[in-house]
């Protein structure tokens, strides 16, 4: 590290090729860059605790939604690789970016390992909510990648949301503070886009996080820096969740919203 100053990058995630595209344009500027990659959340995991918060029928339909979604999953990759080609995007993991694989990243191990890492900055790229205990020992900002524009489109399926509600003008994502809340850190970048006509549910996040990659540089840049510059987010604030199944396929065959 240059005269002593700290420029790693520590990018946590739970893997995919959403994340790896992050990760490759950030090592592209930052060499030192390490990778923590937890084990993804079981679908009965995540069923359980929106059940315990929405309800067992919305949490079965969101459930539902995300299984038919994945069913389209060469529809999806067909598109996904229309954006990597068009963004000129990398989607395929690079063997000499060092990762180290956990069970979670809220994990006493992922703990113990940040603090050998010592980054100047931590982002989060797709992974579950960082506990209260594990920010709270983190060396560093913690800055999150989220598919939407807060706090309107907190959550999950933010640009969805934002099409569903007639709100094209925010189909976007944020770069923010993590804090203790869902999506409710202080904002440092937001970008705006416009879905193409084959994007449905399962490729918006692909082209939001496309379209991310500059206000996420410019924010790890800033935190490296030193130089972040938060602003608390205004307007509205709404936790949102996967449509159940019945209400996809109803926006779908009436307004053509998938």
């Amino acid at each position: 590290m240059a005269s002593g100053e700290n420029r790693r990058v520590v990018v946590m995630t739970a893997g995919g090729q959403n994340p790896t595209i992050v990760i490759n344009a950030l090592h592209a500027r930052y060499p030192d860059l390490h990778v923590i990659e937890e084990s993804p959340e079981s679908k009965l995991e995540i069923w359980r605790r929106r059940a315990k918060r929405l309800g067992v029928l919305q949490a079965t339909g969101q459930l539902a939604t995300m299984i038919a979604a994945r069913l389209l999953r060469k529809a999806a990759q067909t598109r996904v690789d229309e954006i990597c080609k068009t963004f000129r995007l990398d989607p395929n993991p690079n063997p000499q970016i060092p990762v180290h694989k956990v069970a979670s990243i809220n994990d006493a191990n992922t703990l113990a390992h940040i603090a050998d890492l010592n980054p100047a900055v931590v982002l989060l790229v797709s992974t579950r909510l960082l506990s209260r205990h594990a920010l709270s020992a983190m060396p560093c900002p913690v800055l999150n990648l989220h598919a939407g524009i807060n706090p309107a489109y907190r959550g999950q399926m933010g640009g969805y949301w934002s099409l569903v509600e007639g709100d094209r003008e925010n189909f976007g994502a944020t770069v923010h503070l993590v804090d203790a809340g869902t999506d409710t850190g202080g904002t440092l970048y937001e970008v705006r886009t416009t879905p193409a006509k084959g994007d449905f549910i399962a490729t918006y996040p692909m082209l939001l996080t496309a379209a991310a990659l500059d206000i996420v540089a410019r924010a790890v840049a800033d935190a490296v820096n030193g130089t972040l510059a938060p602003t608390a987010p205004t307007g509205p604030s709404h936790l949102r969740f996967p449509p159940a199944l019945w209400t996809w396929i109803s926006v779908g065959l009436t307004r053509r919203i998938w």
